[in-house]
């Protein structure tokens, strides 16, 4: 049978729907671009799922004098935290310096101050420097030997990226851009001399094929860049050199933080995080090179006893073991290829690489981080223009809330919020912190289905309604769609195994699946979840 082609070109084609492409995808259509988004899996499945959830300016940074960066990723954190009220937030940190640190407190107080400067124009407090018994008062979990001191700053967090994804992508839709996930880049479409002028597109989900053409590929598919690419220079020839970084999640501990803690392993010397997430603790993480599945990328035991080692020499009352993580995940950054050196000395600077005059019609991105997705789109669509000669307008996304958004302040829609839900509190809190305003339209699902108000798991307290919501509204396509990267049940303590029967029962009654798809789609999502639990795995082996 022949590929189906799409009734009319684009005039941009972005092939991979993480936080860069999305970014690119929404930046694109603001400025009157017809847009086509694109993504193997399930929008922000990669590597922007596998993050250890920041919005940071990035201290080490400092060591490394990337300033540029820094300067970008603090200006950009500001940005994120008046666009995305409901996502991003601020989150008080501690670092802790003892007697065997490589940085002692003279060096650590000068990188606070100097992250303070590169910050002039943020909203959040500056440092503070405290001595040992502060830090102890602060954080008593804390060993206590060797203790100098600490500094107190704030950064901030996205508790759920993949939603800040989603966003970008809907609100590219709402203006006009053709957004497909599970739609993979069979091959790159070549015409005369060469030029990138489409791509061949297979429909993993249904088994179809596609041809669509456009005016400029944009290869922003992370640590797959490589694959998309296909060899289309030289065939030896690798853009990205990526990085595997793990973490564990844990429920609460014995002297577990009240705020973030960054801090140095004594193990090696590299830094890491305890952060409070969720409800629980994220751990994490590490920095090694690797070259193996991209798809199949999992936290190793020697990674978790590593993380797990760390935490119980920097909290001693902790007392962790392989059996208190509830699971775990990993995922490849996508940096440039750097065969030597320290793994934590390459860049963290994107690079928006124009494969002209060698080959026309296609842009690739190197690197890029959660915090400056925004700038990194920007650039990306500039260039984009200046290559299609196209007049349009200045780029907006700095200024315009995402869709979740757009209530301002962002504190009276919280309250208006609860008067009217008819929700108990806690309910409320949930819903407002993964949907923002676009909660009160979720609501509007239980109309006549009360229900859709009760919860479908007990442990997070997501509602029925959020099922349907996310199938009808959000481009979810499975029932993995709904659970990891909707209502974000999947990464709970159960990460969702105790409510993946009752949302798939959901879609039955009030979507029209067959039983045979609903039986299906649960054992899919079983299937995925056994990758964030190998300990588990082996253990009921």
């Amino acid at each position: 049978m022949p590929d189906t082609a799409f009734e009319r070109p684009f005039d941009v084609i972005v092939v991979g729907a993480g936080i860069n492409g999305a970014g690119i995808a929404r930046d694109a259509s603001l400025r009157g671009l017809s847009v086509l988004l694109l993504d193997k899996g399930d929008l922000g499945a990669g590597t922007t799922s596998r993050s250890t959830r920041l919005v940071h300016g990035g201290l080490r940074y400092l060591e490394h004098r990337e300033l540029p960066l820094v300067r970008e990723s603090l200006r950009e954190r500001e940005v994120l935290l008046h666009i995305a009220p409901h996502l991003v937030h601020p989150l008080s940190f501690l670092l802790p310096v003892y007697e065997e640190h490589k940085r002692g407190t003279k060096m650590i107080r000068m990188g606070m101050m100097a992250y303070d400067a590169l910050s002039m124009d943020k909203s959040m407090s500056r440092h503070r420097m405290l001595n040992g018994a502060e830090a102890l008062q602060r954080e008593p979990g804390l060993r206590r030997e060797g203790l100098r001191g600490a500094a107190a700053y704030y950064d901030a967090q996205a508790e759920y990226p993949e939603r800040l994804a989603l966003e970008n992508a809907l609100d590219a839709r709402r203006l006009g851009a053709v957004v497909l996930p599970y739609m993979r880049v069979a091959e790159l479409q070549r015409g005369p001399a060469g030029r990138v002028t489409g791509v061949a597109l297979h429909d993993d989900l249904h088994e179809r094929s596609y041809v669509a053409h456009g005016s400029l590929v944009v290869n922003a598919a992370g640590p797959w860049v490589d694959r998309v690419l296909g060899g289309i220079e030289a065939p030896d020839q690798r853009m990205i050199g990526g990085t595997k970084g793990s973490h564990l999640v844990v429920g609460p501990f014995p002297g577990a933080p009240h705020e973030a803690v960054y801090t140095e392993a004594v193990e090696d010397g590299r830094p890491y995080f305890i952060v409070p997430w969720n409800g629980q603790y994220l751990i994490g993480t590490t920095d090694v090179r690797f070259d193996g599945d991209l798809d199949t990328v999992a936290a190793t035991d020697a990674e978790i006893d590593y993380l797990i080692s760390e935490t119980n020499k920097l909290i001693p009352g902790a007392g962790l073991t392989s059996e208190n993580v509830l699971y775990t995940y990993a995922g490849v950054r996508p940096l440039p290829v750097a065969p030597d050196g320290d793994e934590g000395a390459i860049t963290r600077s994107h690079v928006v690489h124009d494969h002209a005059p060698g080959v026309e019609g296609l842009l690739s991105i190197v690197g890029g981080k959660i915090t400056t997705y925004r700038q990194l789109a920007e650039e990306v669509v500039d260039a984009a223009v200046k290559k299609l000669d196209r007049k349009a307008g200045k780029c907006r996304t700095h200024q315009i809330p995402l869709p979740g958004g757009t209530a301002y302040p962002f504190e009276r829609f919280r309250e208006r919020f609860h008067a009217t839900s008819d929700l108990d509190r806690e309910t409320g809190e949930r819903l407002l912190r993964i949907y923002g305003t676009r909660a009160a339209e979720l609501l509007d699902y239980t109309d006549g289905h009360p229900d859709l108000r009760e919860p479908f798991d007990e442990l997070t307290g997501a509602i029925g309604a959020e099922v349907a919501f996310s199938l009808r509204t959000e481009l979810a396509e499975t029932l993995t769609d709904v659970l990891q990267r909707r209502t974000m049940v999947g990464f709970g303590p159960q990460v969702g195994l105790n409510a993946v029967d009752a949302a798939a029962e959901i879609a039955v009654r009030h979507l029209g699946w067959s039983d045979a798809r609903a039986a299906r789609e649960a054992d899919g999502f079983r299937g995925q979840v056994d990758v964030l639990r190998p300990r588990l795995r082996q253990a009921q082996a």
